[in-house]
């Protein structure tokens, strides 16, 4: 279960770093996107997108609010996926 909830994690990090063109190493749980790394809200919805595609679910725009970090994509995510 643990590998599985750590792919799911990998994945979604790559997919946030690829589309903020960031290093993944300069990423961590809980830096901010829009702060610590000049996301803006236009890159905020192409995660969103890329997110639902990958995984298959439906993300309401509402919920980008949380989306500020990589756990809070998670969290998003996880719970639209019902993990």
């Amino acid at each position: 279960m643990a590998a599985i909830v750590e792919e799911r994690q990998e994945t979604i990090k790559e997919i946030v770093t690829d589309i903020l063109e960031i290093d993944p190493d300069e990423v961590t749980e809980t830096s901010l996107f829009k702060e610590e790394h000049d996301a803006d809200s236009l890159r905020a919805i192409e995660i969103l997108a890329a997110l639902e595609k990958e995984f298959n679910v439906v993300i309401p725009q509402a919920q980008l609010s949380r989306m500020i970090n990589l756990k809070g994509v998670y969290e998003v995510v996880s719970e639209a996926a019902g993990w």
